[in-house]
């Protein structure tokens, strides 16, 4: 039966895995990547470096197959990423400030979020300061397992002090959405919108 558990350094491998494995829309982006760790450098890995006490991960008897990171100050999180992250990233990959957008594939579409990350829009960090990302391998959803890891996180950081927590979810993950829906997560709209990321958030 699979379990939930703090995450450790030997678990950094899996979430590199599982971030690519569902970065596309959910599905597996291992066909769209020619580098198969710049997703993760994103959107994994840094969780795991600055913020490991926030970290869970699901472990069945195959491995590690899901993962919660999260933080609870979005905008303390990001200085840091800028401070201590995406300088050694940024001698990784080429900024592709060369290349019009259109024509960028998807490395160089993420290279260009490390040279030039966006900061979460200012009002939903205000009223909604922490942020979470939740990703589950094929073979553990559909079992109740999401819904258990959410409440696990978010019964953590509730003792933690954090009174709310926002997250974004690709418009084309259409699974995902659904899911939040039903845990109870309510759309935050902001302005200019974000075009692909539905920006949604909980009270705790």
């Amino acid at each position: 039966m699979a379990q939930i558990r703090p995450y450790a350094p030997g678990d950094l491998t899996a979430l590199y895995e599982i971030c690519l494995k569902t970065g596309a829309s959910g599905g597996d982006a291992t066909h769209l990547y020619a580098d198969p760790r710049i997703i993760g450098d994103i959107y994994a890995a840094p969780y795991a470096a600055l913020q490991p006490d926030l970290a869970m991960v699901v472990e069945d008897g195959e491995g590690v197959a899901g993962y919660m990171i999260g933080t609870l100050d979005t905008a303390a999180f990001e200085a840091r990423q800028e401070r201590d992250w995406w300088p050694a990233l940024r001698e990784v990959y080429p900024d592709p400030k060369g290349v019009p957008g259109l024509e960028r594939t998807p490395d160089q579409g993420r290279a260009a979020r490390i040279h030039r990350p966006v900061a979460t829009p200012a009002p939903l960090v205000a009223a909604y300061p922490a942020h979470l990302h939740i990703n589950l391998l094929p073979r553990l959803q559909g079992q109740g397992m999401g819904e258990r890891l959410v409440t696990t996180w978010l019964e953590l950081i509730r003792e933690r002090g954090a009174r709310g927590v926002h997250l974004g979810c690709n418009t084309g993950n259409h699974r995902a959405l659904r899911f939040y829906d039903r845990y109870g997560f309510r759309r935050f709209p902001v302005d200019p919108p974000w075009p692909g990321t539905v920006w949604m958030v909980i009270d705790l």
